[in-house]
């Protein structure tokens, strides 16, 4: 029998941690299920805000229009789709479909379904302990870095600790096709600004290798 690495014994906890999320009813309001990603284990973590109407059928994150961006974006840093999804945990704010919003679009999440879906990301990333996290669109960015304009935000690399562990946060606009915020200046320049750091933090680097 090989000896159990500490690499396997995470993607077991993780495997575990996904069947809990799986089954999670704490939102009356989200609709279920919940989209998780492959279980894998990773020093890069993307998190998104929630999954959108067509991801609980499609049993993955970032499987539509907004998908279809955020892939354009890191395809040339060097991981195609299949690729990413292989290499990097792909995590959310809230991970049920929240609904629609009567006056357009997907409903933001409220923050006592914020709340109630935290403990499954803090888990996950006391069980990988990444170094680099990518949180992509303001309810994500919020949930690591002060309230700020994303003019503010996008294209800073920064430090945060959660207890003693300590990573790197390179936050990334919401690709929706409904934002033009990474189209227009300066957001697109930024945006660009944000990637580069991204394919030159040591972390994404060691993802190719």
């Amino acid at each position: 029998m090989p000896p159990v690495t500490k690499e396997g014994t995470t993607l077991r906890l993780i495997e575990e941690h996904q069947r809990a999320l799986r089954a999670c009813m704490r939102c009356s309001n989200m609709q279920r299920p919940p989209v998780v990603c492959a279980p894998l284990v990773s020093k890069v973590l993307l998190v998104g805000q929630a999954p959108g109407d067509k991801e609980p059928a499609l049993g993955r994150p970032f499987a539509w229009t907004a998908g279809k961006q955020l892939f354009k974006w890191f395809a040339p840093l060097g991981l195609a789709e299949a690729e990413f999804r292989a290499r990097v945990y792909m995590a959310a704010v809230c991970r049920c479909f929240p609904g629609k919003n009567p006056k357009g679009g997907d409903r933001v999440p409220s923050q006592e379904e914020v709340s109630n879906c935290m403990p499954w990301l803090e888990r996950e990333i006391e069980l990988l302990q990444p170094a680099l996290i990518v949180p992509v669109g303001r309810v994500a960015i919020e949930q690591f870095l002060p309230a700020r304009p994303l003019v503010e935000q996008i294209g800073k690399v920064q430090v945060v600790s959660r207890g003693k562990l300590h990573f790197d946060v390179i936050p990334l606009p919401h690709p929706s096709g409904a934002s033009t915020w990474p189209r227009a200046e300066p957001g697109k320049t930024l945006t660009a600004k944000a990637l580069a750091q991204i394919a030159a933090h040591p972390a994404w680097r060691a993802l190719l290798e």
